[in-house]
């Protein structure tokens, strides 16, 4: 296998490990807890499963109908600040929470089957740039853990961070410039170093070693930023020169609108 295969196939476990997780924390949930406000205003714990379940759909027909995929994207871009709520909302319509759950294992699961089938060096159409098998694994890792992380917030359950945080902050790091594009600001030219603590204390490094704007501090503090879960202030990060605090405004490892973010804790 080579170093790519090894690369690819170990995204696409992590990404079957962090739904499987998810599936756990809400698999025992009753009506109320379905229905339990999450820190997204406006989504429920079933809106968040509702959302997961409308992208692995989304990102299904990108996998085996590329061709159909602009149609999706068609209607993206008809409605490009509300076709995200609106898709959940309709499937949570539609749907019981029962049923909701069932098709969203059978969703992920499709998903996940098609992406290890597909062959090597593929592109896949989005809503950003063409995709990989990697990259499209990643970042519905991404998406998972994050909204995991509303419903967590939700129900009151504290997750335990993992190893597969790394995905989230190397998708959160590549995304950098696409923050700014998305608010109509130019990125800045010169790269960043940004120095990740991992959960057993290594150094995860990004970016040249004596690059003046930096970024530091947890690797959990780092992906909670860059999926917009919590405020900065809120954080233990750390940024050296003015572009680097400028980031850690805006930053956001998702493809669409600029996030609004979280409010600092007190202010909510």
């Amino acid at each position: 296998m080579s170093e790519a295969s090894a690369v690819t196939v170990a995204v696409l476990d992590d990404l079957s490990q962090e739904s499987e997780e998810l599936d756990l924390l809400v698999a025992g949930a009753g009506p109320a807890q379905w229905a339990a406000p999450t820190p997204a205003e406006g989504w429920s714990v079933a809106h968040q499963i509702a959302h997961l379940l409308w992208t692995d759909e989304v990102a299904l027909i990108a996998v085996t109908e590329p061709d159909a995929f602009g149609a999706e994207v068609e209607k993206a871009l008809a409605r490009p600040e509300t076709f995200v709520d609106e898709a959940a909302r309709e499937i949570v319509s539609l749907l019981p929470a029962e049923e909701l759950l069932v098709r969203w294992r059978e969703g992920r699961n499709e998903l996940h089957e098609a992406l290890r089938a597909a062959p090597p060096g593929v592109k896949f159409p989005w809503y950003g740039p063409p995709m990989s098998v990697a990259s499209m694994a990643t970042a519905r890792l991404m998406e998972t853990w994050a909204h995991g992380q509303d419903i967590a917030d939700a129900l009151g359950v504290t997750r335990q961070p993992t190893g597969r945080l790394r995905h989230v902050a190397r998708i959160g790091v590549r995304a950098r410039d696409y923050a700014y594009f998305v608010r109509g600001e130019q990125p800045p030219a010169e790269q960043f170093r940004v120095e990740l603590q991992g959960l057993d204390g290594e150094l995860m490094a990004y970016g040249p070693e004596g690059a003046a704007q930096r970024i530091g501090g947890p690797l959990l503090d780092f992906c909670l930023l860059v999926t917009q879960r919590a405020h900065r202030d809120d954080l233990a990060l750390t940024a050296v020169g003015p572009d680097a605090e400028r980031w850690l405004d805006i930053a956001q490892a998702f493809a669409g609108p600029a996030g609004t973010g979280r409010p600092r804790k007190g202010e909510r």
